[in-house]
């Protein structure tokens, strides 16, 4: 349970070393094998298969309403949440006054 997971490793081979450069006045005739397992430029390139999303005017209408109303939201929320603290306190404070006059008042007496 508390071991790493760790992903699987890639299987991308890597291109092997280009051959030597031919000498300057002597070119081969034949293509060396090394290169000629190269894959096309075109297949190195890793593709995507994450579906693209793309915004139109009415969608991104609807997010910005859609955040608008969370913020609204969360925002009464957090404020009647503080208004409740606020009136509990509040309250906690009188009843302090009211039963430290109450005692007060039976040791005068």
């Amino acid at each position: 349970m508390f071991t790493p997971k760790y992903p699987p490793p890639d299987t991308a081979t890597t291109p092997p070393a280009p051959a030597h450069a031919p000498t300057p006045g002597h070119t081969p005739a034949v293509t060396p094998p090394s290169l000629a397992k190269l894959p096309a430029p075109a297949a190195l390139a890793p593709v995507s298969n994450r579906p693209t999303v793309q915004l139109t005017p009415g969608t991104a209408l609807a997010l910005v309403g859609g955040g608008t109303a969370v913020v609204l939201v969360v925002g009464a929320v957090l404020v009647s949440m503080l208004l409740a603290v606020a009136i509990t306190a509040t309250s906690v404070a009188v009843c302090t006054v009211v039963l430290r006059s109450l005692l007060h008042q039976e040791r005068k007496h």
